[in-house]
């Protein structure tokens, strides 16, 4: 009888085995063929509001999304047809947009349509009130885009993934869900098999068709597992903290001064950090540290006494006031100085 159950515990285990491992092939390898020189791929040309200098191509997220679905199909249970759908919706779309792009309010629509696919169909609307499942809705579209305005130097948005979705993955792993373990690992070691290629120096962007997805997923699988208790409400803010905190704040900071925040720029903490001369490399590393930080932070309070939930809470919104006010000061050094 104890072989027997040595046995079924192992089965179980495959997927969690399997799927982060089929992903991070997937990932690499398709990137590898698309590279082989052979195929006329979608290129990031170099503009005044970007940070290179050369034509790299876009063509990371069709690997990742296609690394995630891989990883996902063998996961067997937990992943719905619908969350399926609008994640393939929103890559396809998005990839339309990398190779010509779309009109603004077109994608808007899309990531609306996508959010609320997923709140009706797989987040459980039915058991919510209208109130909760319209902030909802706004909370995912806003975490879609904001992915993707963090989507703006090499290896940023490939490690904060990895590092990200790794946090949902061991979270859950600690509560015994091996199927919400299972989907996390897998769409973090689809970006691992990306981020070989977009560490700085990097090959291959994530374009649009991998930021806008993986933003996507991101929210969702941070409900969800809120709904599952298996981490409270706040666990997914704190775990993308660095991504959700400077994107918001620099959203905010441009409304306030009168900007057309609509329109791409160079101005979130991060691109300033790469423009005053830490480079793509040293800003990533920063970023990671900082991804490490905030997530080692959520693993180790998710269930600890509400006391310390919220001391956690203060000490990594200190940490975000403190950096921001040297990230201005040290901006305006660099301004004057230089007279970007």
């Amino acid at each position: 009888m104890g072989d027997f159950l040595e046995v079924m515990a192992l089965i179980e285990s495959l997927p969690l085995l399997v799927a982060p491992i089929a992903s991070l092939i997937a990932s690499a390898g398709i990137i590898v063929v698309l590279l082989d020189g052979k195929w006329k791929l979608p290129l990031d040309e170099p503009n005044d509001r970007s940070l290179h200098k050369r034509p790299i191509p876009r063509i990371g997220g069709v690997a990742v999304t296609a690394g995630v679905v891989v990883g996902w199909m063998m996961t067997y249970s937990r992943v719905s047809p619908w969350l399926l759908t609008a994640t393939l919706l929103l890559a396809l779309i998005s990839l339309a947009d990398d190779i010509r792009e779309l009109p603004v309010l077109f994608r808007l629509f899309a990531h609306f349509l996508a959010a609320v696919t997923a709140v009706l169909f797989y987040a459980g609307a039915q058991e919510q009130g209208t109130l909760q499942s319209i902030l909802l809705v706004v909370a995912l579209v806003w975490m879609t885009n904001l992915y993707n305005f963090m989507d703006g130097a090499d290896g940023l948005a490939g490690g904060m993934t990895l590092l990200g979705f790794s946090c949902y993955g061991l979270a859950a792993l600690a509560e015994g869900d091996a199927s919400m373990a299972a989907m996390a690992f897998s769409v973090a070691a689809a970006a691992t098999g990306f981020l070989a290629f977009n560490f700085p120096p990097a090959k291959v962007f994530l374009g649009d068709c991998g930021s806008i997805p993986l933003g996507f997923l991101a929210g969702v699988l941070g409900y969800l597992g809120w709904q599952s208790s298996l981490w409270p409400a706040w666990f997914p803010l704190l775990v993308f903290s660095p991504f959700i905190v400077d994107a918001t704040v620099t959203l905010i900071a441009r409304m306030v001064r009168g900007e057309q925040f609509w329109k791409p720029h160079r101005e979130h903490c991060y691109q300033r950090l790469v423009r005053m001369g830490w480079g793509h490399r040293r800003t990533a590393v920063f970023y990671y540290a900082l991804m490490a930080g905030s997530g080692l932070l959520a693993l180790m309070a998710r269930m600890a006494p509400p006391v310390w939930q919220i001391a956690t809470l203060v000490t990594a919104m200190f940490i975000y006031v403190s950096i921001g006010v040297l990230c201005v000061i040290r901006w305006r050094s660099h301004w004057r100085a230089s007279g970007e």
